[in-house]
């Protein structure tokens, strides 16, 4: 990174513990998406992080603070950065999963599951974004988050199709913007 970049890092978590009468909103790490986060530290580190901040999901918290761990680093949760809101949608199979992910993608000012529509979602996931570049500006810094919050921000600031850079993020993954504009620099798909 030149003198005066910024990069915003926006990390897709890495994989739940899936446990279908839960919330996937309270899902927290498998041992697997533990492992992964030493590798993630590794790749990340190239990008000389100074600030990692997490949704309060525990998936994302959990791969953040082991992440700045490995790093050394801390990592801070903020309000806002959490997955589009599925209310209590059920565990469903991947292709019925997918379709109706690709369908919220289509029609983002509908509510087609769950209790919040696409674009609301965007707005929410941008604004919190914000107020976190606000208060860290200097270096890169890094956001864990979730898969389709994360293609709805980075589609909205960049020509690409939302539902098809959410089947290319992995658990996890990342996407590199430069700042400000949050151009879309790279998409590293999935961290081994």
């Amino acid at each position: 990174m030149e003198p005066g970049e910024r990069q915003l890092i926006l990390v897709k978590h890495a994989m739940p513990e899936i446990e279908p009468g839960v919330r996937a909103s309270a899902w927290k790490l498998s041992a697997v998406g533990k492992s992964a986060c030493i590798p993630l530290a590794v790749q990340l580190a190239e990008y000389a992080p100074r600030h990692i901040i997490t949704s309060v999901e525990p998936k994302a918290a959990e791969t953040g603070m082991l992440t700045a761990a490995a790093l050394g680093l801390t990592a801070m949760t903020a309000p806002g950065l959490h997955e589009l809101d599925q209310g209590d949608t059920p565990f469903l199979a991947t292709a019925r999963w997918n379709a109706l992910v690709e369908t919220s993608f289509a029609r983002p000012k509908e509510r087609t599951f769950g209790l919040e529509p696409a674009v609301d979602a965007s707005d929410r996931f941008a604004a919190a974004i914000e107020a976190t570049l606000g208060l860290y500006a200097d270096g890169a810094t890094v956001i864990v988050a979730h898969g389709r919050v994360i293609s709805l921000i980075v589609a909205r600031t960049n020509a690409i199709n939302p539902f098809v850079l959410w089947g290319q993020l992995g658990l996890p993954s990342f996407v590199v913007l430069d700042l400000p504009g949050f151009r879309l620099r790279s998409v590293v798909e999935r961290v081994d």
